[in-house]
């Protein structure tokens, strides 16, 4: 299933076309303004990391995105069309979101959640089609949240809870993948199998990723695209290693930080010194 062809925006995009379009986008949860007049435009397929120092209004951006915050002001454009224009039944069909953290209110399991994501493609039936249990078996399996299935989530641990919400999204077969600050409660080892998984959907089923991240050497080593906010603005847009400059880390988080090549040759890391 993860290496079909997507089929939600299919019909009306190709690689390299383009799935948000954002101008002039402006929002603040009081008086004080969060985004800033932002503009940009992410294509099919790509890739992107946002980074930015707390505050900088990233979290607030991927949710606007999402069509979890309205009453902004500017154009906002998915596949073409106004998102405010898109109920959640429409958009869920489509794009998948991984918050920073997931609560739950009632004792699901594992498995009942993964599940969960199969709801946006019900065509009327209540009960559970074989493709349905396909993809949630394989949601699982790559996620390594095979195990857990019988497990209630409150029994979980951060970085197991934080693998079943990924499950839960893949579950839906989006075409867009938004996630924010997804390796925050993972270890090391699940941190580079979270963005292994990531990097082959985007490789092979050409899903669109767009991750708001700390942690901007994850974020340089996996990333194809990196943008960079500061006070509700986009800062710097380009390559990892375009943004990832000396002055540029001085000027967006304030430290000073040498900047290293890779061993493995993928790109840079950062190390701050100062």
């Amino acid at each position: 299933m993860f290496g079909s062809t997507p089929n939600s925006l299919a019909t009306k995009s190709t690689k390299g076309t383009q799935v948000f379009h954002i101008e002039q986008l402006r929002f603040g949860y009081t008086s004080t303004p969060v985004l800033r007049g932002v503009s940009a435009g992410f294509t099919r397929g790509e890739f992107v990391a946002i980074v930015g120092p707390n505050g900088a209004g990233k979290s607030t951006f991927l949710k606007i995105l999402a069509g979890l915050i309205r009453g902004y002001s500017g154009i906002v454009d998915f596949a073409g069309e106004p998102l405010s224009n898109l109920n959640s039944s429409r958009l869920a069909k489509c794009l998948a979101f991984v918050p920073q953290e997931t609560h739950m209110v009632f004792p699901f399991t594992v498995g009942e959640i993964v599940l969960m994501g199969r709801l946006p493609h019900r065509t009327g039936t209540v009960f559970d089609t074989p493709r349905d249990l396909e993809g949630t078996r394989e949601a699982m399996e790559l996620t390594d949240t095979a195990a857990l299935a019988a497990k209630t989530f409150t029994e979980l641990s951060g970085g197991e809870r934080q693998r079943v919400v990924l499950a839960c999204a893949l579950a839906q077969v989006p075409d867009v993948l938004l996630l924010d600050e997804p390796t925050v409660y993972l270890d090391l080892k699940h941190q580079g199998q979270f963005y292994d998984i990531l990097e082959r959907l985007n490789t092979e089923r050409q899903m669109t990723i767009i991750s708001v991240t700390h942690d901007i050497n994850l974020a340089a080593r996996y990333a194809r695209r990196m943008v960079a906010m500061h006070s509700g603005n986009f800062v710097a847009d380009g390559t990892p290693d375009e943004v990832l400059t000396p002055q540029n880390i001085y000027d967006i988080f304030e430290i000073t930080a040498a900047v290293l090549e890779r061993p493995d040759g993928k790109g840079r890391y950062i190390v701050p010194t100062s």
